[in-house]
């Protein structure tokens, strides 16, 4: 059995003029996982459009599967129907699948809904009958018994982080913007692997780098502990996605950097209560945004800072304001966002009743453009302030303020050299991209992160000798407000 595997490109990631760093970060993980259910004697090939051309004429595969997200769907479909139409058999399954299953059954033979670890297996006893059903829905969920990941099919050179890593599913927050919801539903919405099964797959992993690509890694405390617990020793740096709440954690924060934190992702999304509420993310509620940046900053642990506009109890002002509450706190980058209603959330549910959506063409539902009706400005004025908002941070008086922010030197060199490095030389990550030559950059980042690792006290985690302390870090007695903008 012969079996193609597309990962479809963004417009913007194949452009002629620029291609942004960020798609050639991450190989295609799901798809190199499904791969490790194929029979041993299956002709295998992975495409991630993002980093390499997909010669379509030349290929006619007997299966054709392809990860559709909304940015992508547009191609995700052509490239289907494209297949469909040579005899081939194509496989559909994702995000946008999942919410959007009638529009996709219209470009595929089969289309998956929810995760895979339960009906892929199901569809390849069926597909070697001859009998593939057209939909499967995902309802059974466990990480238990899953095959080894084929990162043998992976062109790690292509990537800047090929050592990706996913020990967990979901997420135990329900916030009205994400996805989460609708692709979980019919089973558990937050679950992960068994301990020691992480640490096998993280044990294979070649080099010191890792990132954790997991909705919210700190998601369950007993597994989070085992395994960063299980990490000490293993001389990885590592990066992964976490919340306020979490960092604010007694011991847990400790036990990760002694593990090899290095950064965290971390979902601010607003400085604003009343958007937080509305938004049901409530994990951000009566938590003091600044104690957690010191807190990081005192583990040595760099932040990237998540950001969302457009909510609505913002107004033309959110733009600036935010900007100077990151940049004075000494945030090291920040990714920005335009609030957007995705098909399957309660947040798109209320803005179609409330007749405030403005477009159903998918290619923009790209958190860079406005494609409702904002509540206190106009669409205009939330995609011009959102641009804004990039400019303004990552100038270089922004970066040098940033970094002043630090309480010593080689924190706000470090900085310094992760901000710029990031967007100030997107020119040469271009250039370094369409060389094939990504994986070449990965010793610089390493070299970066091992010095965020590099502190004076460097913490450490609680033991039987030594105890958790009642707070979390000296700095959290304000743990009960949320920090407004402002200096710390």
């Amino acid at each position: 059995m012969r079996v193609t595997m597309v990962l479809p490109a963004l417009t913007e990631a194949t452009s002629p003029h620029f291609r942004p760093i960020k798609y050639s970060l991450f190989p295609p993980l799901g798809l190199a996982t499904l791969a490790g259910y194929l029979p041993a004697d299956a002709q295998v090939a992975i495409h991630d459009e993002h980093v390499m051309p997909l010669a379509l004429d030349d290929d006619t595969p007997d299966l054709a599967v392809i990860q559709v997200y909304i940015t992508n769907a547009r191609r995700a479909y052509a490239l289907a129907d494209a297949y469909r139409a040579r005899g081939v058999h194509v496989a559909l399954g994702g995000l946008h699948v999942t919410s959007l299953p009638d529009e996709a059954a219209a470009h595929g033979d089969t289309i998956f809904l929810g995760p895979g670890e339960d009906t892929w297996p199901q569809f390849l006893a069926d597909f070697a009958r001859g009998e593939p059903r057209r939909r499967y829905q995902s309802t059974v969920r466990t990480l238990a018994g899953l095959p080894p990941i084929r990162r043998d099919l992976i062109a790690r050179h292509l990537y800047l982080v090929p050592n990706s890593i996913v020990v967990s599913r979901g997420c135990p927050h329900v916030c009205d913007f994400c996805y989460k919801e609708a692709f979980f539903t019919g089973g558990k919405g937050f679950y992960t692997q068994a301990v020691d099964a992480a640490l096998a797959e993280i044990d294979r992993l070649p080099g010191r780098h890792l990132y954790f690509l997991d909705d919210h890694l700190f998601g369950d405390r007993r597994f989070a502990t085992a395994l960063f617990d299980g990490m000490r020793g293993m001389g990885r740096l590592w990066q992964a996605a976490g919340t306020v709440n979490a960092v604010l954690a007694p011991d847990l924060l400790e036990r990760a950097v002694a593990a090899g934190l290095r950064s965290l992702f971390v979902g601010f999304e607003t400085l604003s209560p009343v958007n937080l509420t509305a938004q049901r993310k409530f994990q951000n509620l009566k938590r003091d945004y600044a104690a957690a940046i010191r807190r990081l900053h005192d583990c040595g642990v760099m932040i990237n800072g998540s950001f969302v506009f457009g909510m609505d109890d913002d107004d033309s002002n959110v733009f600036a304001r935010t900007v100077d509450w990151a940049v004075s706190h000494g945030i090291e980058t920040s990714t920005f966002h335009i609030l957007t209603p995705y098909p399957g959330t309660p947040l798109y549910a209320r803005m179609a009743a409330a007749g405030r959506l403005t477009t159903s063409d998918w290619d923009v539902y790209d958190t860079r453009h406005a494609v409702f009706t904002p509540a206190r400005m106009t669409g205009a004025e939330l995609e011009a302030g959102y641009w804004r908002a990039y400019r303004d941070f990552y100038r270089w008086g922004a970066i040098a303020r940033g970094a002043a922010a630090h309480d010593d030197l080689l924190g706000g060199l470090r900085h310094a050299a992760y901000a710029a490095g990031w967007k100030k030389f997107e020119p040469l990550w271009d250039v370094v991209i369409r060389a094939r030559q990504a994986g070449a950059m990965l010793p610089m980042l390493e070299a970066i992160l091992s010095e965020f690792g590099r502190r004076r006290n460097p913490p450490q985690a609680a033991t039987p000798e030594r105890p958790a302390a009642a707070a979390a870090s000296p700095h959290a007695t304000r743990a009960g407000l949320l920090a407004e903008p402002g200096p710390s």
